[in-house]
């Protein structure tokens, strides 16, 4: 019975991400956020829950993987799909160009999967942090009814370079710590303790902002 336990955590982040597709494709941006942080949640646990079982499959792996880009990457996609169809843009096949995201997400996964080097940090910006990304990102835009001339195209432009950032070569340093002293953790301390004014200040954007600020704390970081 036991085996079946993380795979069914995993099934609920799939579940979380198809329903915060669907509150995206109907324009309700900020509970199709909730539900994409949902399912980050399930995907955290199913994991260390798998660990504790010893329960780990590589079915269960490939379903992580599934359930990952639904959840954090078809999701975000659909997110600025609907965000740029309410725009009036003469050429109508290009919000349909948001999807693009969700074909580089899988694709990111897949190397994650295949990739050594990822125990203790990442290789190209992890697909949870894109999907948070955007959808705090869109929810903050449409909440604060934010517009201007070429907004759209911006979106479009962030929206590439998402897909380039997800399968980029750049090392981006993760929140695991062997120890809680301030050496060799400076970098995740600096970050952390930045998140804090960033969310006071920003209310709902400053998520979208953390993840930018992670994505340059990181390439600044960089050990050449």
């Amino acid at each position: 019975m036991k085996k079946h336990i993380p795979n069914t955590i995993t099934c609920c982040n799939l579940i979380s991400g198809c329903i915060a597709t669907y509150f995206a494709f109907v324009g309700i941006y900020y509970l199709a956020l909730l539900f994409i942080v949902i399912g980050a949640v399930f995907d955290f646990f199913d994991g260390m829950v798998a660990r504790l079982l010893h329960v780990s499959s590589p079915i269960g792996k490939e379903l992580d993987s599934l359930a990952d880009d639904i959840t954090f990457g078809f999701a975000p996609s659909a997110i600025i799909f609907s965000y740029l169809s309410s725009f009036h843009i003469h050429a109508p096949f290009v919000p349909f160009l948001a999807f693009v995201m969700a074909a580089f997400s899988a694709l990111r996964l897949a190397k994650f999967n295949l990739d050594e080097r990822q125990a203790l940090g990442f290789i190209g910006l992890p697909t949870p942090a894109n999907a948070l990304f955007w959808g705090s990102l869109i929810v903050g835009l449409y909440q604060y009814e934010v517009s201007f001339e070429g907004l759209e195209w911006i979106i479009l432009i962030g929206t590439f370079l998402s897909c380039y950032l997800l399968i980029a070569e750049i090392p981006m340093f993760a929140l695991k710590f062997k120890h809680w002293g301030w050496k060799d953790n400076e970098i995740k301390y600096v970050f952390l303790l930045s998140c804090i004014p960033l969310l006071l200040f920003l209310d709902i954007i400053g998520l979208a902002a953390i993840i930018a600020w992670y994505v340059i704390l990181s390439v600044a970081t960089t050990k050449k």
